[in-house]
């Protein structure tokens, strides 16, 4: 079943057009990729459907209700979650405060997440549970932005750029997480500028280049096809 479908939507900062006529489906399940250069529109599609960056013409459609110019705190509460690159995690506060304080009703038709819940996904953060955010690697923080947002019940989860500045052994263990939050029922729309780890983790995706999909594939499709890897993501 179709969770979310973008339509022909144009995004701009300012004069400045970004999204030319995007338009992709995401159904109930699935784990998603966009990848991309610096610049190429990954983190404005993730902004537009969270409505911080509104586009000004298209459609996006959530469960089938139209949340353009939505807030992004309406869209929250409609079921989507946002997990922003930087990770934007409460430094002042505890693990077990950065959660609590985010923490509403479930109202989705997933299981509802609980600090329990998230300790069993997240047994490291159960350990730091009275560490505050200053007192985080890199890959702690990264496990707390995400379950900070799944405190938030979300049946959609975005993601922009999870592997950043992560270590492979952290990326290993995140690339798992991911997974077991997709058996859980999660659908995932992930950004990625690392190929490798979306490769991993999702089941098709996109290219995006200058705000456009050049590119729609399966993940086997996509690893098989050495001449669209090397003309849109090679450095």
């Amino acid at each position: 079943m179709e969770i979310l479908e973008v339509n022909q939507i144009n995004t701009y900062y300012g004069l400045s057009h970004i999204l030319f006529d995007l338009s992709f489906k995401v159904d109930e399940g699935e784990i998603i990729f966009y990848l991309g250069r610096n610049g190429a529109g990954k983190t404005t599609t993730i902004r537009s459907i969270m409505g911080l960056t509104s586009p000004r013409k298209g459609s996006i459609k959530f469960r089938g209700m139209e949340i353009v110019r939505k807030a992004p705190f309406q869209i929250c509460r409609l079921g989507i979650g946002y997990v922003p690159t930087g990770r934007r995690i409460f430094s002042d506060l505890t693990v077990l405060q950065n959660l609590e304080v985010v923490q509403r009703p479930n109202r989705g038709q997933l299981e509802a997440w609980t600090v329990e819940r998230i300790f069993g996904l997240f047994p490291t953060l159960k350990d730091l549970a009275f560490h505050k955010g200053n007192q985080l690697s890199g890959g702690e923080l990264q496990m707390l932005a995400i379950a900070r947002t799944l405190m938030t019940n979300p049946d959609l989860l975005l993601m922009d750029e999870p592997s950043e500045g992560l270590s492979p052994l952290v990326l290993k263990a995140l690339n798992q997480q991911i997974m077991d939050l997709n058996h859980k029922g999660m659908t995932v729309i992930l950004t990625e500028q690392n190929a490798k780890f979306a490769l991993d983790v999702a089941n098709r995706g996109y290219i995006l280049e200058n705000g456009k999909i050049r590119y729609q594939a399966t993940v086997q499709e996509l690893k098989a096809n050495h001449e669209i890897m090397n003309r849109y993501l090679a450095l």
